[in-house]
């Protein structure tokens, strides 16, 4: 008898399974859709880099027809790409969004924040972030964190609870077993939550061509000026690159991810379709932030240290 039922299983059920990207989307509308549930200011963090922007897709989907129900935020270091700026504002004129943008120059010219002498400004992000969330009274945060990336965001649970100074402490992570998230937080307190975490770069790069979203012109490959810093290829820029030992010269690059100028390096590459992208990352033995960026390489736990201190 039980052979017979598993054997019917099989033969009705197969041709309606999922297929993973499906799984993983609906695992992240889901998300979406139980933050709006649980919490009543969430906001999502969009810098028009593509997990953000795969993310935004996913909240679309989630609550179509009607209107995404959180604005957006978008902490800007004064040294982002030009073309994922023209990007974000693009989006979010197109879909109507609200968008709040936390300047971290602001922050240097009100004296807040200093420099750094290498001219990186992505650890000078936590502030600008911990206090528009405070100000804006935001109780979730969706960020588009996976846990392939890197070793202490393979620690992070789906909700990833801060507490009233925005410090994550790994002794609290919760449990979720069953999909099962438990948003409880006290006042002060709030959520950081992570619709991709159970995605991979490559799934991310997939379920971009399968649903023919748009995407900077910076992720594929194009002739750009760059110049080699601590084995990675850097854009010029005001930030305090080239310095004069440093050459600078044309080469087909492209990014796998963005951030700040100063510390994402962009890689060799003649990948200038979707098909083409998918097959490079497909072999790749490093991940994104392992092969293009250097504020992870300051230390073995730089991106564990910044968490505890409120950054994503």
């Amino acid at each position: 008898m039980t052979t017979t039922v598993a054997h019917v299983h099989e033969e009705t059920d197969a041709p309606y399974a999922l297929s993973h990207l499906d799984a993983l989307e609906s695992e992240a509308v889901h998300i979406f859709r139980e933050v709006a549930g649980e919490f009543e200011k969430p906001v999502i963090l969009f810098s028009g880099g593509k997990d953000s922007i795969v993310m935004l897709h996913l909240a679309l989907k989630a609550f179509a027809p009607a209107p995404v129900p959180f604005a957006l935020l978008h902490v800007d270091t004064g040294h982002n790409f030009p073309e994922v700026l023209e990007y974000r504002d693009r989006t979010v004129a197109e879909h109507g969004l609200r968008l709040h943008v936390a300047s971290v120059q602001d922050y240097i010219d009100a004296g807040k924040l200093r420099e750094r002498p290498d001219g990186t400004r992505n650890p000078l992000q936590t502030v600008p972030l911990t206090e528009a969330i405070q100000s804006l009274k935001f109780d979730a945060v969706f960020g588009g964190g996976r846990r392939d990336e890197e070793k202490a965001r393979a620690k992070e649970r789906v909700f990833s609870l801060r507490d009233e100074f925005s410090q994550w402490d790994p002794r609290r992570q919760r449990p979720e077993l069953w999909q099962l998230y438990n948003g409880r937080h006290a006042p002060g307190e709030h959520v950081r939550v992570f619709p991709l975490s159970n995605w991979t770069e490559l799934d991310v790069w997939q379920y971009i061509a399968r649903e023919g979203i748009e995407l900077p012109e910076i992720y594929f490959a194009h002739e750009r000026e760059v110049f080699k810093r601590n084995g990675m290829w850097l854009t010029a820029g005001e930030w305090g690159g080239p310095k004069q030992d440093e050459t600078p010269e044309r080469r087909l690059v492209r990014y796998r991810t963005v951030g700040d100028m100063s510390c994402t390096g962009a890689v060799d590459s003649d990948a200038v379709t979707l098909d083409a992208v998918i097959a490079e990352i497909a072999v790749s033995r490093l991940t994104e932030r392992g092969a293009t960026r250097a504020d992870d390489k300051m230390s073995e736990a730089a991106m564990e240290d910044r968490k505890r201190e409120g950054y994503f």
